[in-house]
């Protein structure tokens, strides 16, 4: 018969046995799992189902109850929670939402989403997360070969606008080393070049690591949104006449409006003539190296060297999955980032440490998102993931010949990509002589459209003015799940909720 032990305090708190309750716990997981698969699961693919329930921020802080209190909840109040949390988002699994550059539900990659929540590891040693540094390698690989190097290094980043920073901070660690010890007093005014169309990260990046907004120079470009190498070749010779140090070039393989692919081949050749870092933002366009139909897009891409690709985009992997992968297999990573922490990566452990890659990030704790990257990737197959890159391309096809088709719909431009760029005209405007007053008019449609649906709840499409065009409407395909049907609803729709403009 065990014996009772005696309470044992320490500052007045008892330490003996735990203080959680594992089978009340776990039957709290177990009911919200259920709600998870009824709610969200099971009408993921449900197009008779609401894409979102707006409610008026003032609103919904009444309905959610925000308030933490001294005393916990119970049980039933929480998933009651659940329910409402989910009830009140917004389903990003929807058919019919259109309204990022991230959409649908991938199965297998949330199960690893649910395995790596449960497991709660961080990616930075061996010793803690065996089995997710193994996998982030052998994504790392094989992600490289779709770019063409033989060879090369790599990290999973929370977010591309990180794996952009990462870039341009290697670029400047690669042009003067001494910079990580010695900071920026003494150095040249560095200037880095990208395009007009580029990601707003790219200022942010500057920004944050102390270039400055104005050493960056933005490169004209076509009327499909590509960087001209002419104008490239002109601004770096510029800021050369200037005194500046020019040390990196950003591209970008699709552009987050007009789905853009930059020059690519032509762009590298001005960067090896004047001896320039060139990074590739293909965090959007870089799942069309899966399809040998599209890859074509990115010709080129092999000369770069470091790529920013995100595989939650396109190949819904699920935010964020977002990759920096690295031409240099020299250790340039962790040179650059490392701090060698003592207490984490300690260089006498009784197996290789080379595994523990947690050095070459600016993060101590890391999520393992390559694994749910993997764990779709077995599933489905190579041949899986470039039958959805194909298949968003074909039905973004088919809805730029129907737009042609309907009265009132007006492409910007024919796309290259997955992203449609289009007007919708009401019939009030149809006839009015194309002028100042008429493009004043038409700024003001698609908001109306945008805030019709959203109340009704029936899809979801953003809109925006661009580069001195007025609101148009951008259709982004993506999800698996996203039909012809779905297609022809979604300007149905349009005409529908602008009947009366």
């Amino acid at each position: 018969m065990l014996q009772k032990k005696n309470a044992v305090l320490v500052d007045g708190v008892v330490l003996n046995g735990p203080i959680m309750d594992s089978k009340a716990g776990e039957k709290f997981v177990e009911e919200a799992c259920n709600i998870i698969m009824e709610e969200v699961i099971q009408k993921a693919d449900d197009v008779t189902e609401k894409v979102c329930e707006w409610r008026a921020p003032e609103t919904l802080k009444q309905i959610l109850d925000l308030e933490m209190r001294d005393a916990g909840e119970s049980h039933q109040k929480l998933l009651q929670l659940c329910r409402d949390v989910i009830q009140y988002s917004v389903k990003t699994s929807h058919p019919r939402f259109f309204n990022q550059l991230y959409a649908g539900i991938d199965y297998y990659s949330l199960v690893a989403r649910f395995i790596t929540e449960a497991l709660n590891p961080s990616v930075y040693t061996y010793e803690v997360s065996p089995v997710f540094l193994l996998v982030e390698e052998a994504v790392i690989k094989k992600m490289i070969e779709f770019i063409g190097w033989e060879e090369g290094d790599g990290i999973f980043n929370p977010g591309g606008s990180v794996s952009n920073m990462y870039a341009m901070n290697l670029a400047r660690y690669k042009f003067c080393p001494e910079i990580k010890e010695k900071g920026l007093s003494g150095l040249p005014r560095l200037v880095l070049f990208t395009s007009e169309e580029c990601h707003y990260s790219m200022k942010k990046a500057a920004s944050f690591l102390g270039i400055g907004t104005e050493n960056v120079y933005f490169i004209k470009t076509d009327e499909r949104g590509k960087m001209i190498p002419e104008e490239l070749e002109k601004q770096v010779q510029r800021a050369r006449k200037e005194g500046s140090a020019p040390f990196l070039v950003c591209a970008t393989a699709g552009t987050t409006v007009l789905g853009a692919f930059d020059p690519l081949d032509k762009i590298a050749d001005i960067c090896e003539k004047h001896g320039l870092w060139l990074h590739v933002d293909a965090s959007w366009g870089g799942s069309a190296l899966i399809s040998r139909k599209h890859c074509r897009l990115l010709h080129g891409i092999h000369r770069a060297d470091s790529v920013a690709w995100n595989p939650h985009k396109m190949l819904l992997a699920g935010i964020q999955c977002c990759a920096l992968l690295v031409k240099d297999n020299s250790g340039l990573l962790k040179k650059c980032y490392s701090a060698k922490a003592a207490y984490l990566f300690q260089q006498d452990k009784f197996y290789d440490v080379s595994y523990d890659t947690g050095d070459k990030s600016i993060q101590c704790s890391r999520r393992p998102d390559a694994f749910k990257f993997w764990l779709m990737w077995k599933a489905l197959g190579t041949t899986g993931l470039e039958e959805r890159v194909n298949r968003a391309l074909a039905l973004a096809r088919y809805l730029v010949e129907e737009i042609k088709k309907r009265e009132g719909f007006q492409l910007l431009l024919e796309p290259e990509y997955a992203n449609v760029c289009f007007w919708y005209i009401p019939p009030s405007l149809r006839k009015m002589e194309d002028g100042p007053e008429f493009w004043q008019k038409l700024h003001q449609v698609a908001p109306i459209i945008k805030e019709r649906m959203m109340k009704k709840g029936s899809m979801m499409l953003g809109y925006q003015p661009h580069q001195g065009k007025v609101n148009f409407f951008r259709q982004v395909v993506i999800s698996p799940h996203v039909s012809r049907e779905d297609m022809d609803f979604l300007l149905d729709e349009i005409e529908l909720l602008a009947r009366d403009l």
